[in-house]
């Protein structure tokens, strides 16, 4: 434990969390706001005892850049000045973001899949984190086609891979698809 405090009070998050404050006016489905997620993010990193400070300081900021990428602050250039991090954060964020090639937006199914076969480490840990707190987030939305779909590609694109991650996150994931079905199906009642 001693190890991890040491490790935590190494780490500078004060300047990601400012950036990160961009997301608050962005509304989630679930009522919340994506600062909200970000930390809830981090905070699944922590839970798992997940230390690495590029990771963390990339979950707090993981939607920067897909919600709030025309505010101000929000360029690689920023991202990368931050601290010694910023670099590596910044890549890290660019792997776990959705791609816009020409005005088209990757497909979410292949954006799945080459994060989670293909993606770097922390970029599958970092996913296995974001889906855990978007899973969680369903407990509060009442659309339950929009909750159908986020568990099939949870089911069709996350699990597959998850248990070769981290089986900790892979067990918590697969319990809360269980719970979230049950909640569709008091839904569709």
């Amino acid at each position: 434990m001693e190890d991890l405090t040491t490790t935590l009070a190494n780490i500078t998050l004060a300047p990601y969390i400012v950036k990160a404050m961009a997301l608050i006016g962005v509304r989630r489905r679930s009522g919340s706001n994506m600062f909200r997620h970000q930390i809830a993010t981090m905070g699944i990193l922590l839970d798992y005892k997940i230390v690495d400070p590029v990771l963390l300081k990339a979950s707090v900021i993981h939607d920067l850049f897909e919600d709030a990428n025309a505010m101000p602050g929000v360029s690689e250039a920023e991202i990368k000045a931050i601290d010694e991090d910023g670099p590596a954060v910044y890549d890290l964020v660019m792997e776990v973001t959705i791609r816009t090639v020409d005005g088209v937006r990757e497909p979410k199914s292949d954006y799945l899949i080459r994060v989670m076969r293909d993606g770097s480490p922390q970029a599958k840990l970092l996913k296995l984190a974001d889906r855990i707190s978007n899973i969680i987030a369903l407990g509060f939305v009442h659309d339950a086609s929009f909750v159908r779909k986020s568990l099939r590609e949870t089911q069709d694109y996350i699990l597959p891979y998850a248990e070769k991650i981290n089986v900790d996150m892979f067990t918590e994931l697969s319990d809360l698809v269980l719970m979230r079905e049950e909640l569709v199906k008091r839904l569709n009642q």
